[in-house]
């Protein structure tokens, strides 16, 4: 396309993105207006897309950063051929594909789901990372963001990130359209208050008028040949570009044109503009095969900390899977994924102590079809906890490993006690909560997860515990384990991880008293063993539940839940963390929260009405 085609396809982005925002009654045209000639340029000049085939290795990767503006990514695909007119007017309604933000469970073509602002460009890291050091196909990620988000924290790890990494493949473009949503942003026009910062993270910038098509197209260039940076190209835009009656006017966000009609007319009316974007270059998809058997590591006896388990389980699994990737935030050490990086060093990213860096750079390489475990201490998590929620969004497959959990850590103190991290995982949709108690089962439960869908989340422990079950022992997602049971139970304990082995202690002590219990190691606690549960429930009447993790949203609550059914719900106790935690050993720890064998003893013996009262 000339430059005058270029300026026809940038009218009829904005129309048509009026056009969907006015059938809808809702959405952001004013914000599609103003990156409609980037989009134009990128479309027809630069972009090298396959539409009939969104998973083509050779593929150049967009990502709407500033997902709001939705109506200029479906404009796009309609000037594209992928969606018809009729298609594009459905925005918005129900069982339209065409989302008021884009989600890659919805349309093919999109990477990641965005809206949630600051996570376009951190995702996009993710992609160039796989490109660059694992695919080498020589794709290029394109990231359009909107100068508001510039705001968001996450944006500055995403930058620090690609700089250090030298992802020359990795082209941003930032919309400085200076108007957020209630009024103007921190920096307005100023386009080198952006340039400052991405030059401090060692990125290539260049400044433009994002109206210019022509220096758009300059810049377009000159970011595919810059080599060893990333590169942002700042363009000063107006919102609403091209109507007079919104044009750089505040308090028009995220509503459609009061006189749409109007300003169809006074863009030049309805076009039907085809363009043919460039084919990508040959390519082959790039996970190499492994083994194939994954050989996981046994033990026999001893004690091992469940933590050691998932370093050596997901080397190993590593060792057999080619497709799998490990990030970590800089405790790798600590949550033994050095093990892995020891043994694949070309598959493990260090992601520092970023961790909205870190989840969002391993939705990116899932978004390739890579198999990616990210591990932190779990109390850090909570962090990154948007991030992970938009990656259930995505439909994303993220392995995620929180160790150092519970107040079981000890002398650390409670800035470093995972206590929130099952309640925060188990209300991501269609998650899969995982807390082992043992290094067997741990080690089982690693390979396991490889094999789901959704976010996987494992539970591990600093401290060493008792090793309990035989290396070949099977532990399915949603089951359980009774490892004590008998006729005359009195009640039933429910645990998982480190209490489990408090509630073995405290089961041996009861029975030599004669107060008979079961104990259920509920190790998946989401999704729960509801048979298992409900047998306890009619056996022995009541059930104890103990965690070392809050009271609210943890394992107590699965429990309960697992009545929610309409049948008998039993009488059913909780013994959970309840104080602030502060120094201690770890046995002070549990013995303080009540959630130590000890505790575990005296409330059975409380609950069969047996406890000696002076």
């Amino acid at each position: 396309m000339n430059t005058a085609e270029l300026h026809e396809l940038g009218q009829q982005l904005r129309v048509d993105s009026v056009r969907a925002a006015a059938a809808a009654g809702s959405g952001h045209p004013t914000s599609s207006m103003s990156a409609a000639d980037l989009m134009a340029v990128l479309l027809a000049r630069h972009l090298r897309y396959d539409f009939d085939r969104p998973d083509h290795p050779g593929n150049d990767r967009f990502v709407l950063s500033k997902g709001h503006a939705s109506p200029l990514l479906y404009a796009a695909y309609k000037a594209a051929g992928a969606i018809d007119d009729e298609e594009l007017l459905s925005f918005r309604t129900l069982g339209s594909r065409l989302e008021g933000h884009p989600t890659p469970q919805r349309l093919p073509w999109v990477e990641t789901a965005t809206g949630s602002l600051g996570q376009g460009l951190p995702v996009g890291v993710g992609i160039a990372l796989a490109g660059k050091r694992l695919e080498h196909t020589g794709y290029r990620v394109w990231v359009l963001c909107g100068d508001s988000e510039m705001a968001e924290g996450s944006v500055w790890e995403a930058a620090e990130h690609a700089g250090y990494e030298h992802l020359d493949n990795l082209i941003v473009l930032v919309d400085v359209n200076r108007l957020g949503q209630r009024g103007p942003t921190r920096h307005g026009h100023d386009l080198d208050a952006y340039a400052r910062r991405f030059r401090a993270f060692d990125w290539h910038t260049v400044e433009i008028d994002g109206h210019d098509t022509d220096a758009i197209d300059r810049a377009m260039s000159e970011a595919v040949s810059t080599v060893g940076q990333p590169t942002a190209i700042i363009a000063r835009t107006l919102k609403g570009k091209g109507v007079h009656d919104t044009e750089d006017r505040e308090g028009l966000h995220g509503k459609p044109l009061k006189n749409a009609d109007e300003a169809i007319e006074e863009l030049g009316g309805v076009r039907d503009l085809r363009v043919r974007v460039h084919e990508p270059p040959p390519a082959r998809p790039a996970h190499p095969a492994g083994t194939g058997t994954v050989t996981l590591p046994r033990w026999d006896t001893g004690e091992v900390a469940t933590r050691d388990a998932y370093g050596r389980a997901l080397a190993a699994l590593g060792t057999a899977r080619g497709d799998v990737v490990v990030l970590d935030g800089e405790v790798g050490d600590s949550t033994r994924s050095e093990l892995f990086a020891k043994e694949h060093p070309d598959r493990f990213f260090e992601c520092y102590i970023a961790e909205q860096q870190m989840i969002a750079a391993a939705v990116g390489f899932a978004a390739r079809g890579w198999v990616p475990y990210a591990s932190t201490f779990a109390a850090f998590l909570t962090r990154a906890h948007d991030f992970i929620r938009m990656a259930s969004v995505s439909g994303s497959g993220l392995n995620l490993n929180g160790s150092h959990a519970g107040v079981a850590i000890g002398q650390d103190g409670p800035s470093q006690m995972g206590l929130e991290d099952l309640a925060m995982l188990r209300a991501v949709h269609g998650s899969t909560v995982l807390y082992p108690c043992d290094a067997n089962q741990t080690a089982r439960l690693v390979a396991t997860t490889a094999e789901l869908d959704g976010i996987r989340y494992l539970r591990t422990s600093r401290g060493a515990t008792p090793v309990i079950y035989g290396p070949d022992e099977e532990f399915p997602v949603g089951g359980s384990k009774v490892l004590r049971a008998g006729d005359h139970d009195r009640l039933t304990v429910v645990a998982a991880g480190i209490t489990l082995h408090e509630a073995l202690a405290a089961a041996d002590a009861l029975s030599a008293e004669g107060i008979p219990v079961r104990v259920v190691d509920l190790y998946s606690v989401q999704p729960v063993d509801r048979a298992t549960l409900h047998r306890a429930a009619e056996d022995t009447g009541c059930l104890l539940t103990v965690e070392d993790h809050r009271a609210e949203g943890g394992l107590g609550d699965a429990v309960s839940q697992a009545f929610g059914d309409g049948r008998p719900v039993p009488r059913l106790v909780r013994l959970a963390v309840r104080t602030m935690p502060g120094s201690a050993t770890p046995a002070e720890q549990l013995h303080a929260a009540g959630i130590d064998a000890e505790s575990i003893a005296a409330t059975a013996r409380l609950l069969v009405e047996q406890a000696v009262v002076p």
